[in-house]
């Protein structure tokens, strides 16, 4: 069934997202029913791809990075371009809606000219729309769908799910998923999922080796035989507490995935796509590797990337893609396969501007009944911001140093830790930052304030331990998220030196820090088992409802040595 044109928006086509200047939002307005118009240029298989949605079911704003350093073979290629460096290679003009899509540029006037992006109500729009061009396209969630927002966390992920079943999710993998729990992730496989089926090929059982999920589906598109295989986030149990999964085994495991692929191929797969949470930096490598996979569509790191990075490897090319979070993109990969082999692929990283278009009536409705019984304490104001509130970067961001800020404050600590996790809506200036907004950035299953003390000497190591995570040359052992967000103290960081060479000039207050003397830290997010406190959104409400108003937010950044010039950086 066609869908009427006046029920998308009126917006301008993809050309103009993609480059053309725009006259202004009324302007744009007043187009006249112009849709995403995807015309084919062959091609017979169509996937459709989005990852890392973090639970957002509304549309709002998400700031890309300034700061997404890359080192050694990484420097200067995709993922780590910020800015104009990235418009440049990718070809984008500035003051479009591309543009303000993937960076950070003027994002305070971007985002108020060009309005809210994602929403679960607007992204089934678009699905709906591609899918009426496209009979029989696949839609594929890389996972980190169930975590991110305070319904999800109540719900324990079954607003979400019920959310990707009225989209159309045909098969999905994870990661933040298994903070539920390994009993939750298996009930909602056998209760809730429903058509929907969650594949992983590297999550195995810790005694026998077992495998715990479906490693791949097959789906016929077109009469051509497509293989989809899953790869969860491998370093679960090292990012996230190991008890939530205390008898599952990760890890990329390289060897089992080509048979996998081998596998797929000898039962008649015509086109191999791994559907992954690896990370981008860790399918490019691997992309190298393996051999056989037509298309990584992949997740994690969070990475708009306009796109593909193609790789060669010894049996041909694998196209490496990363489709951003929080609901912002929808990829749209076409396949030409043709003789049993993929001869062409065309790939379109779709904005999904919200503002511009008509929400799904039916995903609407879902929408407003999940958050009913939360909508008024949910909507408690807890102060105005007169300043941008963002999370994403490898090091502090704005909202990262409010909620340092409270650490310190309510728990009378010198110095405060935060996660540097990727996930969290962002704040204009003038708006309210209410519980909502508050749980956007710290709704876990493990958000415990812990007070301890360390010595001068445990707070370079952890810093070192974490930085290694982000810096080490080798993609496969880069295993958590961003830079873990510190205040109080000021510190130096070289990203290109060797692991207990990066972090030096470590301060408080003016003065070194002492290797031997202890120090009182306030954090949150504590992996231990066992592990007991306030909830961090309590803690920080309580400071935002005597503030009152957020001004003059500097973070808490460390002066960086080594990387002059590096694309990576805005």
């Amino acid at each position: 069934m066609s869908i009427p044109r006046r029920e998308f928006l009126q917006m301008l086509a993809v050309a103009a997202a993609y480059g053309m200047p725009l006259a202004g939002r009324a302007a744009e307005a007043g187009g006249g029913d112009v849709l995403y118009d995807l015309p084919r240029a062959g091609g017979n298989v169509t996937l459709l791809h989005f990852t890392d949605c973090h639970a957002q079911l509304l549309p709002g704003h998400f700031r890309e990075p300034d700061v997404n350093i890359g080192l050694g073979e990484a420097r200067g290629r995709p993922p780590h371009l910020v800015g104009e460096a990235l418009l440049s290679h990718f070809r984008i003009s500035p003051k479009t809606r591309l543009a303000h899509a993937v960076t950070n540029i003027d994002f305070v006037d971007a985002a108020r000219r060009y309005g809210r992006i994602g929403g679960f109500a607007h992204l089934a729009t678009l699905v709906k729309h591609v899918r009426a061009q496209r009979p029989g396209a696949l839609l594929l969630d890389g996972g980190d769908s169930w975590q991110g927002s305070a319904t999800s966390l109540w719900t324990r992920g079954q607003d979400m799910i019920e959310a990707s079943r009225l989209l159309g999710v045909e098969a999905m993998t994870g990661h933040w998923e298994f903070t539920h729990g390994a009993a939750r992730v298996k009930e909602a496989i056998a209760k809730d999922l429903g058509p929907i089926e969650f594949i992983a090929q590297n999550v195995r059982t810790a005694d026998f080796g077992d495998p715990v999920f479906k490693a791949y589906v097959m789906r016929e598109v077109s009469g051509v035989p497509v293989a989809i295989i899953g790869q969860a986030f491998p370093y679960t149990p090292i990012a996230n507490p190991r008890h939530f999964v205390a008898e599952w085994t990760f890890g990329i495991q390289e060897e089992s995935l080509q048979g996998r692929v081998d596998e797929v191929r000898s039962k008649g797969a015509q086109a191999v796509v791994l559907l992954s949470h690896n990370g981008m930096d860790v399918d490019l490598k691997l992309a190298a590797r393996v051999t056989g996979i037509d298309i990584i569509l992949g997740g994690h790191t969070h990475d708009a990337v306009p796109e593909p990075v193609p790789v060669k490897n010894r049996s041909g090319t694998t196209l490496v893609t990363n489709a951003g979070s929080n609901g912002k993109f929808l990829a749209v990969v076409d396949l030409d396969v043709r003789g049993k082999k993929v001869r062409d692929r065309r790939y379109r990283l779709l904005p999904v501007f919200a503002d511009f278009i008509k929400p799904d009536p039916d995903m609407e409705t879902h929408i407003r009944k999940v958050r009913a019984p939360f909508e008024v304490k949910l909507a408690e104001k807890l102060a105005v911001t007169e300043d941008l509130l963002y999370r994403r970067g490898n090091f502090t961001g704005t909202f990262d140093q409010v909620i340092l800020d409270a650490l310190m404050e309510t728990q009378g600590a010198e110095i405060a830790f935060s996660p540097g996790f990727r996930w969290g809506t962002t704040l204009l200036p003038g708006q309210s930052i209410t519980l909502e907004s508050l749980m956007d950035q710290t709704a876990i299953t493990y958000p415990y304030v812990t007070v301890s003390e360390f010595t001068g000497e445990a707070i370079k190591n952890i810093l070192e331990d974490v930085c290694d995570n982000l810096f080490n040359p080798d993609p496969y052992y880069q295993q958590g998220g961003d830079m873990v967000r510190v205040g109080g103290m000021s510190y130096r960081c070289d990203p290109t030196q060797k692991i207990g060479g990066r972090i030096s000039g470590m301060t408080l207050g003016g003065r070194p820090i002492e290797a031997g003397k202890t120090y009182k830290i306030a954090s949150w997010a504590p992996i231990a088992a066992g592990a007991s406190g306030e909830p961090v959104w309590e803690v920080v409400a309580r400071y935002l409802r005597a503030k009152k108003v957020v001004r003059s937010v500097r973070p808490n950044r460390p002066d960086l040595i080594g990387i002059q010039g590096n694309p990576g950086i805005s």
